[in-house]
């Protein structure tokens, strides 16, 4: 890998700074004013992501979307994740434990704090779909001890201010890759952890259907599952009529697979359709911009005869 800059990497931090503390002290009309003109400008410059989103949404819907509608869905998926950051941004400053039911509504809550308060360990599955940050904010402003599982920034000065940033509300950050024995820690003393699970998992990841069409996912999440007798929670917070709705959509249960043959890729592809449900309620609030179908299955080779 090329040698990383301190220089630049704190530069890079400051200016990052900046423009939180900008956001947050514009009024919210103002904020989603500059969220927009985000949207605008990222659509016409990232050329590259706005044809993967097309070619996503063409995968996903075929025939459902002629060539305006698609360009509406891709429009509003640009402006939805800029608002989104801006939300994110903002959100220390304007949410807090005394009106934080007025930002966000919990769907099947009493199953959601069932799960939680079961004395079991619990793992939330979702996607990058609504805003997966808002969820863990909630709960941890709800009062509700929770971890995330994130892949830590190559910017040393950036990775720490965002990590205190996103653990204000008492959420705390795992380590995608090095941190596999706190995740082990956590599960046996029956905690909370959150994760994203529709990532491309490469060429050796797991082959379920999503959207019809194979996506190579992560194994991670059911091994852990199965081998921690662990609950699986699977939960998305799309925003409807200016509130965010954290929703429960299903919970998996490791027993109801024990004598499944191939109980990894049955939970799999339980979260995995899970997710696409929660997706087709809202897709201009799913990241077409990610190659989810990067990678598809290899034929397998014919072996040659004796």
């Amino acid at each position: 890998m090329k040698p990383r800059s301190a220089v630049v990497d704190y530069l890079v931090y400051l200016a990052v700074r900046l423009v939180v503390c900008l956001l947050q002290a514009l009024s919210f009309s103002s904020a989603s004013a500059f969220a927009r003109f985000l949207a605008w400008l990222a659509y016409h410059v990232d050329k590259r992501h706005r044809q993967v989103a097309k070619e996503n949404l063409a995968f996903a819907f075929p025939g459902r979307y002629d060539a305006a509608e698609m360009d509406r869905v891709v429009r509003g998926v640009y402006r939805h994740f800029c608002m989104v950051l801006i939300e994110i941004a903002r959100m220390p400053r304007t949410v807090h434990p005394h009106n934080w039911r007025k930002h966000c509504h919990m769907v099947n809550g009493p199953r959601l704090v069932e799960a939680i308060l079961s004395g079991r360990p619990l793992l939330i599955v979702t996607g990058h779909f609504g805003n997966w940050e808002v969820a863990g904010y909630m709960l941890c402003l709800a009062g509700f001890r929770t971890h995330a599982i994130a892949r830590p920034l190559d910017n040393p000065y950036l990775d720490d201010y965002l990590r205190s940033f996103r653990e204000q509300t008492g959420q705390r950050l795992l380590a995608k890759h090095g941190d596999f024995e706190k995740i082990q820690q956590i599960l046996d003393d029956g905690g909370v952890i959150a994760t994203l699970a529709d990532q491309d998992a490469g060429q050796r990841g797991l082959f379920v259907d999503f959207f019809g069409r194979p996506a190579s996912t992560h194994k991670a999440v059911a091994l852990m599952a199965m081998e921690h007798r662990v609950p699986i929670l699977v939960a998305g917070a799309p925003k409807i009529g200016g509130v965010y709705r954290v929703t429960s959509a299903d919970l998996i249960l490791p027993e109801e697979y024990d004598n499944t043959p191939d109980a990894i890729r049955a939970i799999t592809q339980r979260f995995t359709s899970d997710l696409e449900n929660l997706v087709r309620a809202a897709p201009e609030q799913y990241f077409w911009l990610h190659r989810r179908w990067k990678h598809q299955p290899q034929p397998r080779k014919k072996k040659k005869a004796a």
